[in-house]
């Protein structure tokens, strides 16, 4: 599937939105500007209609625009702006054809609403999700990228933690430093996110922590959650390890983790309701006695965001479907203890899901350290 293919699945979606479908669509989102276009600049606008597409940007990306524009084979004019007013100008009059324009609702703020309606004579409709929907499943070419970006991200990690080796002393800081040059050196663009490297029993309780001048000492958990960016994809990957031999509850609550993330890997499907999934991994948790330590989703959707549909947990109500890039990452946090994540990224197929991630995870015990 090319790029310009996209546009046609979106347009076909849009002539099915509403009771009357909107004659065009101005989209805003920079994520869905690049997925439709292969536009990578930070200023952009599109409107696309039945048979014509305008790419509508500003002076420091105009050559950019209709370069990208043909790589990626899509069929459409470039306008530029040399001012915000003047982009304005070429969005009414590209508008000016059209009696009613959608646009993305969740990506245009009060203020510029209010500038739409006081410069377009079109009737603005409210849209949601229609490119996010069709970017929701994956082609062929989008995969390669995020397994090349999950390639890099395990490599990394067996670098720093093998080679190099993680140990008591070094900051959570440090640990991230070293996994985010050695992306950028296996050739990613960058991380997905700012690396997670989580120690302590405070810590290692915040699923999200950033890391600090936190020193690693003995007998902590250390989370480790590193993904690398390539080509605009993001890889997402989480592996939890211990410094020294495991406590019996630390050593527990890794073989329930490990119980819960591997049911939930193997019953992905395409078909599954993405509550029913969540359900798998946690109701093993619960089931140890755990559940209250277990506070967020089983995962999420990734792509040229790290984080978008669709949502793993007991909330959604979305279905599973080929195509799907999720995340599956049950985890335990307790203040006091730490916590334990293990995360793999996989792909839902026809028969189950494919894992793009490959970092070992049967032990929460760091690599030998290699002899001389």
């Amino acid at each position: 599937m090319t790029i310009a293919d996209r546009v046609e699945r979106v347009r076909t979606r849009l002539a099915g939105t509403g009771t009357v479908a909107p004659e065009a669509m101005l989209v805003s989102d920079l994520s869905n500007i690049r997925w439709l276009t292969g536009f990578t600049g930070s200023n952009g606008w599109v409107l696309f209609s039945h048979d014509r597409l305008t790419l509508i940007t500003d002076g420091r990306y105009g050559r950019q625009a209709a370069r990208q524009l043909a790589d990626a084979g899509v069929e459409g004019d470039v306008l530029v702006g040399a001012t915000a007013a003047a982009t304005l100008e070429h969005i009414a009059a590209c508008c000016r054809h059209f009696g009613n324009v959608a646009f993305e609702a969740a990506h245009v703020t009060f203020a510029q609403h209010a500038q739409y309606v006081g410069a377009l004579k079109s009737t603005l409709v409210p849209v949601t999700g229609v490119v996010e929907s069709e970017r929701r499943t994956k082609d062929d070419s989008e995969i390669e990228k995020m397994a090349e970006a999950c390639r890099v991200a395990d490599q990394a990690l067996a670098d720093v933690v093998g080679i190099a080796g993680v140990a008591v002393g070094q900051t959570e800081a440090q640990v991230r430093d070293r996994l985010e040059i050695s992306m950028r050196e296996l050739g990613a663009s960058g991380p997905s996110y700012e690396t997670i490297v989580a120690t302590g029993p405070i810590n290692a309780a915040l699923p999200h922590h950033r890391p600090t001048a936190t020193r690693i000492e003995a007998g902590q958990t250390v989370i480790i959650d590193v993904g690398a960016l390539v080509d605009g994809y993001h890889s997402d990957m989480t592996r939890t390890y211990f410094m020294g031999e495991p406590t019996p509850l630390q050593r527990e609550l890794y073989e329930v983790v490990l119980a819960a993330q591997r049911a939930g890997v193997a019953a992905v499907a395409a078909g599954m309701s993405t509550k029913e999934l969540d359900g798998v991994c946690r109701d093993i948790i619960s089931a140890a006695g755990y559940g209250e330590w277990f506070t967020h989703g089983t995962g999420h959707g990734v792509g040229l965001l790290i984080h978008e549909e669709p949502f793993v947990n007991r909330a959604s109500d979305a279905i599973l479907q080929v195509g799907d890039v999720v995340t599956v990452e049950p985890g335990v946090y307790h203040e006091g203890f730490g916590g334990i994540r293990i995360e793999d990224l996989v792909v839902v197929t026809s028969d189950g899901c494919r894992v793009l991630t490959n970092s070992p995870k049967d032990s929460p015990c760091l690599p030998s350290q290699p002899t001389i």
